[in-house]
């Protein structure tokens, strides 16, 4: 597709890959909105970016709809749609807290549902759309204490694929990309110490793989991919 032009929303756009991906489009020519929870990060990055700002939370369905609907009706349409929303929780199995369990899959699963769903119904009646969700090369492996994390990447996955079967006969690209470890603020978010390193991945390098797939003429697609650092110790 020609991304100059294009109408792209974001969610969780207000730092780390969201926003690297939004400055990608921005810099492409796109018209983009970020959506974020929070009201501060949301206006400086708006700021930062030269974007538009829709301040919601992708697990409330009112929210979801408001954002795709406030969208549709300022940039009149709308032609991609980026799930980057989410977050971390990390403990053993027999340490697991219901609540916080849930509240992860209420983001990484349900809103990326929610938001899908709403930006789709435009999508089939205007015959032609794509859908980014961003995952987790840890939807494609478990690991010790990632039962929540883990759990939601590998439903995100599944959805996915169920997406692609069900949009492709209308011209609809549902892509699912799998980031290794990427320095952004996530980790600090959860309470890991990442040690920053110049050879470990940064949003620039998922945001350059998305604006390559997605700059494939509309004849064909990338499904899936995995984006790895090439030497990160």
């Amino acid at each position: 597709m020609d991304i100059s032009g294009a109408r792209a929303l974001i969610t969780g756009g207000s730092e780390g890959i969201g926003y690297g991906i939004a400055a990608a489009l921005a810099a492409k020519g796109a018209r983009v909105a970020i959506m974020g929870r929070d009201a501060d990060k949301l206006h400086a990055a708006v700021e930062n970016l030269g974007v538009k700002g829709i301040q919601g939370d992708v697990s409330r369905e009112a929210d979801a709809q408001a954002a795709v609907n406030q969208f549709v009706t300022e940039f009149g349409g709308i032609d991609i749609l980026v799930n980057n929303a989410g977050f971390g929780y990390f403990a053993p199995l027999v340490e697991l807290d219901r609540e916080k369990f849930e509240a992860v899959f209420a983001v990484n699963v349900t809103g990326a549902m929610l938001m899908g769903r709403e930006a789709a119904r435009h999508f089939v009646e205007q015959d032609s759309g794509v859908i980014i969700n961003i995952s987790s090369t840890s939807g494609l492996s478990g690991g010790p204490t990632s039962s929540a994390y883990s759990g939601s990447k590998f439903a995100l996955r599944g959805m996915t694929e169920c997406w692609r079967a069900e949009l492709r006969p209308h011209n609809v690209r549902v892509m699912l990309v799998n980031p290794s470890e990427v320095q952004t603020p996530f980790f600090a978010k959860v309470g890991i110490k990442q040690e920053q390193s110049p050879k470990k991945l940064r949003p620039e390098e998922i945001a350059a793989a998305i604006v390559g797939a997605l700059e494939i003429d509309d004849r064909g697609f990338i499904p899936e991919f995995s984006v790895f650092a090439t030497n990160p110790f």
